[in-house]
């Protein structure tokens, strides 16, 4: 008993010397000014291929250099750099067994300027049913590495012409896959010419690195992304400017905190990564070229961090994790916080598969315990990709405790005496 004793009583020492670090190191003082100049008007809503990413970039490039991070290799300088193809849509024509098709019922994702495809190209069919869960099955196509035709029901009009923007970029491919809107099910011959313009244009993640003592090789990741959504439509109620506040200037501020938290606790065991993803709202691009990158092997987790600014459906002191159930990171978490006021909960939002639309999917495929850690009411979150998501509307004391929690609460992995289970790939497809 009286081990048992000694063993709660340090426990709870540790908790209350790692309370007492974070409160020191992580203020809200600090948290507001990130957040403010990421939200600010000046950056213009941080969409890609604009002077405002260009800007908030240098902020967060900034911010690194400032913490004491170190350079990632491979990398230029603070920025991982790669390239994307932005395609005009010129025109579209096609048919089935003779039906013509409409050039609004066809999208294709190619980088070839003149796509030609009928029944001897050898692409393979798959079809998207009217019951199938469109975003689940549809993003890991457009990626495939091989040539596909892809039917969708036309019950999934909606989700189908959505898919339009997400052709505002894309990586260059040797593969194309064409999707067609179409209650056409049985059909022999069939014959579609798509055409497009392109132009190449560069992005750049954001990232910096806290070298290992003992396990240089095994690496935690620490992650969200600066992109946004830039100007929209102007309403008499609102301007035209989509700040971001929330999506998601708030995980980034969480992620340069936690870089100088971590800088200055300096007893990292395992080689910490910070990064800020571009192009998340545009399809993933930023993440899934730096999850090339990466030797999945040697990812032990990676907390994604997205929309904390606004508390979560139980309150204050409390968020989600999304893939709960998929390894056991998030009851390494709920271990560490034990005696403190924060509580995580498993997502309340599976219907609307969030471990999928966010940037640690990339890596998840892969096997890596990488998870999104949340606040957002996304059943209700009145300024989800609106204009109106500006820093007036954060909770930014209960964002301060979100982050400090995540710091508690990564403890064990960054000290590497914990490593969370790995995803079960074939659990994702």
């Amino acid at each position: 008993m009286k081990k048992i004793f000694l063993l709660v009583a340090a426990g709870n020492l540790f908790l209350f010397a790692c309370g007492q670090k974070t409160d020191e190191l992580i203020t809200l003082s600090e948290v507001e000014r990130i957040e403010k100049t990421l939200s600010a008007d000046e950056m213009m809503g941080r969409k890609i291929f604009t002077p405002g990413i260009e800007k908030a970039a240098k902020f967060i490039c900034d911010e690194m250099k400032h913490a004491g991070l170190k350079k990632m290799k491979g990398s230029d300088g603070y920025f991982q750099s790669f390239s994307m193809f932005t395609p005009k849509f010129l025109s579209a024509k096609g048919n089935m067994d003779g039906a013509e098709i409409p050039g609004s019922n066809i999208v294709a994702f190619t980088s070839k300027q003149l796509l030609q495809v009928d029944e001897k190209s050898g692409y393979r069919i798959i079809t998207i049913a009217a019951t199938d869960d469109f975003r689940t099955k549809v993003f890991p196509l457009i990626r495939a590495k091989e040539n596909l035709l892809i039917l969708v029901d036309t019950a999934q009009a909606r989700l189908f012409n959505q898919l339009k923007r997400f052709k505002n970029a894309q990586f260059k491919s040797a593969f194309s896959q064409v999707f067609i809107l179409t209650n056409t099910a049985q059909f022999a011959a069939y014959s579609f010419t798509i055409q497009h313009s392109f132009e190449e244009q560069k992005l750049a993640n954001v990232m910096g690195v806290l070298p290992g003592k003992s396990r240089k090789d095994e690496y935690v990741i620490f992650s969200g992304h600066y992109d946004h959504l830039g100007f929209g439509k102007p309403n008499d109620k609102m301007d035209s400017l989509y700040n971001g506040a929330n999506d998601d200037a708030s995980g980034i501020t969480a992620v340069l905190q936690l870089a100088k938290y971590y800088k200055a606790m300096d007893n990292n065991e395992r080689t910490l990564v910070f990064v800020a993803f571009t192009a998340e709202e545009s399809g993933g691009f930023g993440s899934t070229y730096f999850s090339q990158q990466m030797d999945a092997a040697k990812v032990m987790a990676m907390f994604n961090i997205e929309m904390i600014g606004t508390e979560s459906k139980w309150g204050n002191n409390s968020a989600y994790i999304t893939g709960y159930e998929k390894s056991d990171f998030g009851k390494i978490l709920e271990q560490n916080l034990t005696g403190t006021a924060f509580k995580f909960y498993p997502d309340p939002y599976t219907a609307q598969n969030l471990f999928y639309r966010s940037d640690n999917a990339t890596l998840a495929r892969l096997g890596v315990p990488a998870h999104t850690i949340s606040t957002s009411k996304m059943d209700n979150e009145p300024h989800y990709h609106k204009a109106s998501d500006e820093i007036g509307t954060l909770d930014l004391k209960n964002m301060t405790e979100v982050i400090k929690s995540i710091a508690i609460s990564a403890a064990s992995i960054v000290a590497g005496k914990d490593t969370p289970s790995r995803v079960k790939v074939e659990d994702l497809r």
